[in-house]
């Protein structure tokens, strides 16, 4: 009987039967912590261990990128003003004490500094205090988000205990023809499945369409797991991440796939022909529809960036659409790449003065929308079209936030309503 991609990961790091329900003790190669639910990590590490040092502080890594640069935030439900400088503080000083490496607040989104750094690696399992962690599973890895006192833990014994999760297979059949990318690919699939069919289970993705996919649509696939309520969506690598890969980690890498005769819990089949571009409507990222259901609808705001779709690709989609034009004149237009890696070589190329000379704004790397205090958040009334991955009520504001592609983005920009090509 073969062994699908999950079980063979989870087996390779624990000496427990790996079965479907059963709790195993799973040896971590990477543990990370942000800036949001970092400075709790190094609090409970400190009372729970005090005057000890951490497992390895070779593979545990902070990274700031949920509040970079560091602003105050309120929060209300304890009425105590929280400052993110003296939390990032916190944790850079308990990371010199380890000799913990930091990628601060300059680097960018912390999963994706992971995959530039050549330390998201196909097979490995990595940790974080990061809800969509799991988009490492775009390059192979079994990557999850936790809480701090989990993660706390894992600072000091390397390791976590995991209930082994249903594996789904999902192969994936039709065209993903432009206009539509794959952040609508993964809105449709939000529309077939909503929050509860994969619940808890780990994805797998198979077919043609996820085959044709280059790294950064697979980035945005991946993300989107946590929002379908996967625990994590793993897509095998095929020789061009694993170049790619290659090239970041300077070692040449071991091949990672499932066996043909691999046995899942579940198997579907999509075929999703040659789909429209979606968009998810408030306050739901799952409460998905076609574009021209919506089309025609005034929008105040654009913001293009985050963990979904903040990589080079983006913006160069975003730029030839455009280039020589200007943003509608009732619209606020808003740009945070990923990574500095993103944002420097965005520079080299011309991408930002396109997309500057059209009237965009450009911010440093980060979360940006997502975060709150950060660029893209919405004031009581305003309509803003997000390339983000969620648009609950008070996410990003009191507004009313819409999902969508880099693509509809830039184009209702322009016209200053939820537009088509």
């Amino acid at each position: 009987m073969g062994e699908n991609l999950l079980k063979k990961i989870l087996k390779a790091h624990t000496k427990d039967e790996v079965k479907v329900g059963e709790i195993i003790w799973l040896d971590l190669d990477i543990i990370t912590a942000r800036d949001f639910g970092g400075p709790n990590v190094v609090k409970n590490f400190r009372k729970a261990y005090p005057d000890q040092k951490v497992v390895d502080n070779k593979r545990i890594f902070f990274t700031f990128d949920c509040n970079a640069p560091a602003t105050t935030i309120k929060y209300a439900e304890n009425q105590q003003t929280i400052k993110y400088a003296e939390n990032q503080q916190l944790c850079r000083n308990f990371a010199k004490d380890q000799g913990i490496k930091v990628f601060d607040v300059n680097r960018g989104i912390g999963t994706h500094v992971m995959i530039e750094e050549g330390l998201a690696l196909p097979g490995r399992t990595m940790v974080g205090t990061d809800s969509h962690f799991n988009i490492l599973g775009s390059v192979g890895v079994f990557g999850i988000g936790m809480g701090d006192i989990d993660i706390a833990f894992a600072f000091r014994y390397g390791k976590i205990w995991l209930e082994v999760p249903e594996s789904v297979k999902i192969t994936i059949k039709g065209n993903l023809k432009y206009p539509a990318t794959s952040k609508d690919l993964a809105l449709y699939l939000l529309k077939e499945f909503s929050t509860a069919k994969l619940l808890g289970k780990s994805i797998e993705f198979f077919g043609p369409v996820i085959e044709k996919l280059k790294l950064y649509e697979r980035i945005t696939l991946a993300s989107m797991a946590t929002e379908m309520g996967a625990v994590i969506s793993l897509i095998p690598p095929d020789n061009s991440v694993v170049s790619y890969l290659e090239e970041r980690a300077k070692k040449e890498l071991p091949t990672i796939m499932p066996d043909n005769d691999a046995q899942y819990e579940e198997e579907i089949e999509i075929d999703i022909g040659e789909i429209e571009p979606m968009i998810a409507c408030p306050y739901k990222p799952d409460n998905v529809v076609s574009v021209k259901e919506v089309e025609g609808r005034p929008i105040d705001s654009v913001f293009i960036g985050s963990c979904t779709n903040g990589r080079v690709e983006d913006y160069k989609m975003v730029a030839e659409i455009v280039k020589g034009k200007k943003v509608a004149s009732s619209v606020m237009a808003k740009v945070v790449p990923a990574t500095k890696e993103v944002f420097n070589q965005l520079l080299k190329d011309g991408t930002i003065d396109i997309l500057n000379d059209a009237g965009m704004i450009i911010s440093n790397p980060g979360c940006g929308g997502c975060a709150e205090g950060q660029i893209g958040m919405t004031g009581t009334g305003e309509v803003q079209l997000s390339t983000s991955n969620r648009n609950f009520k008070g996410k990003q504001g009191k507004g009313e936030t819409y999902l969508v592609s880099p693509v509809i983005a830039a184009i209702s920009a322009l016209k200053g309503e939820i537009s088509l090509p």
